[in-house]
């Protein structure tokens, strides 16, 4: 992880953290370190805050195990507030909720970005190891041919009541898919407009 100039002194030695869950984009609870906490939020892979009721340090989850594990840090454009991204290890708010802001951490739609960061970067700096450079190598008939087969295989089971299957396919169907669009060149996002344009109408 690279090293983060921080500006403490401006904040009086506290800079807020704010938690954000890796998978899901949900904003989890906000909270305050000093280089203190950051150090052993680096060196434990455990975010730790300083808490400045009980002016101390204190790691999410030491006494209720509902750990907060790091996955990355980033610094704003004033150098004084973290965006901490991490997994979350069961309820992250003291009072049982998934969140700070009594809201429902469930949807993993936010998994699609990183997965299409990981596309784009196969394409990009293909290497011989990987399934997907090897799709883009193969030219845009094949890449377009694999998800006409995955929405072939997608019905099929969708005419049978095995779960396991239907969402294998339905897995394969959505990757694919994201792959033919990198390799055509568009953004997810462009879809999206598409499908909110026709919401507005």
């Amino acid at each position: 992880m690279e090293k983060l100039e921080i500006d403490f002194e401006k904040v009086n030695g506290l800079v807020p953290a704010i938690i954000q869950d890796v998978d899901t984009g949900a904003v989890l609870m906000l909270g305050y370190m000093n280089q203190e906490a950051l150090d052993q939020t680096l060196e434990t892979g455990k975010v730790t805050f300083y808490s400045r009721t009980k002016e101390r340090l204190w790691t999410k989850g030491e006494t209720s195990g509902n750990f907060l594990l790091l996955k990355s840090i980033k610094l704003d454009c004033d150098n004084d507030t973290l965006l901490v991204q991490a997994k979350p290890v069961g309820p992250v708010c003291h009072k049982g909720d998934d969140t700070c802001f009594e809201q429902e951490n469930k949807s993993k739609t936010h998994f699609i970005d990183h997965l299409r960061g990981i596309i784009k970067d196969r394409k990009n700096n293909p290497n011989q190891q990987s399934y997907t450079a090897s799709l883009f190598a193969k030219g845009i008939n094949k890449i377009a041919q694999k998800v006409g087969e995955e929405a072939v295989e997608i019905v099929i089971e969708a005419k049978d009541d095995n779960k396991e299957l239907f969402l294998g396919e339905a897995a394969d169907l959505l990757f694919h898919y994201l792959v033919l669009l990198e390799a055509k060149g568009y953004e997810l996002d462009e879809v999206m407009d598409v499908l909110i344009n026709r919401h507005q109408k």
